[in-house]
């Protein structure tokens, strides 16, 4: 059987830690620029979107897609749960893979596994990292949730609370118990009845940082791409091999606090 997979990239100039940053300037190129490639090149990919809102404030993020041929869509600020169902519903898709924009060294390789983990074992629901009390064996920013579009609907049609709509998928994960299911995997069924899985990685590089949502965020960016000589094709072990041969890189942003599920 095949799926019509559909990756949407969630984008929004008003950032509270770092204003515009999605548009801002990395190694040559608008931060979004680099999400949606890296999303591009993950395999069983069928359609990239960047799924931003109708306030003006993000006009330039819909007059960048356009300049680029990007496909995007427009909806709600605060209801991003019914912004990602009305851009799936519009794109007809099967299955949905969530990025976030904020995540210029998203693994295309990584969002792959999520995919097929989510295909081979049947589930509804799968991710590489969780929020507390979970926690997360990935680094910060590559992060990646893959689901069925059926899930999303049913989240999009039942959840009524704010932390749900804000924040897309809490309501198919909620009161998740995982257990190992095989090496660097683990699952359950949530108190809603979807089947989740989270891939795990051994050992841990959770504590590590690769996001973008503060001044010291966009410089370690920045001269992690200067490494690279601007090129953004770079793998998750090239760029954990940098960090850890240069740890004065890595302290960069190390002390920034990371925003958790119910921080606005």
């Amino acid at each position: 059987m095949s799926y019509h997979v559909v990756a949407i990239i969630q984008a929004r100039m008003s950032s509270s830690r770092l204003p515009d940053k999605v548009l801002l300037d990395i190694a040559g190129q608008p931060m979004l620029a680099h999400v949606v490639a890296r999303t591009s090149r993950a395999t069983n990919i069928d359609q990239v979107l960047v799924a931003t809102t109708t306030d003006a404030s993000d006009d330039p993020i819909a007059a960048w897609c356009d300049s680029k041929g990007i496909g995007y869509t427009r909806g709600s600020q605060n209801d991003v749960l019914d912004r990602y169902y009305q851009a799936a519903s519009h794109a007809k898709a099967d299955l949905v893979v969530r990025i976030t924009a904020d995540c210029p060294v998203i693994d295309p390789f990584l969002i792959g596994d999520c995919l097929n983990t989510l295909l081979d074992g049947s589930y509804d629901f799968t991710c590489n990292r969780l929020p507390p009390p979970w926690g997360r064996t990935y680094p910060i920013g590559l992060d990646t949730e893959v689901c069925t579009f059926s899930a999303l609907k049913k989240a999009w049609e039942h959840s009524t609370e704010s932390l749900h709509r804000e924040h897309v998928m809490p309501y198919l994960y909620e009161g998740v118990m995982l257990k190992p299911k095989e090496k660097n995997l683990t699952a359950g069924v949530s108190q809603r009845g979807f089947n989740i899985a989270q891939l795990q990685h051994t050992p841990s590089y959770g504590h590590m940082r690769w996001t973008v949502d503060t001044p010291e965020d966009l410089e370690f960016m920045r001269l992690l791409f200067d490494h690279f000589n601007g090129r953004d094709d770079f793998t998750f072990q090239e760029l954990l091999d940098l960090v850890q041969n240069e740890p004065n890189l890595a302290a960069i942003n190390s002390t920034v606090r990371h925003k958790t599920l119910y921080d606005k």
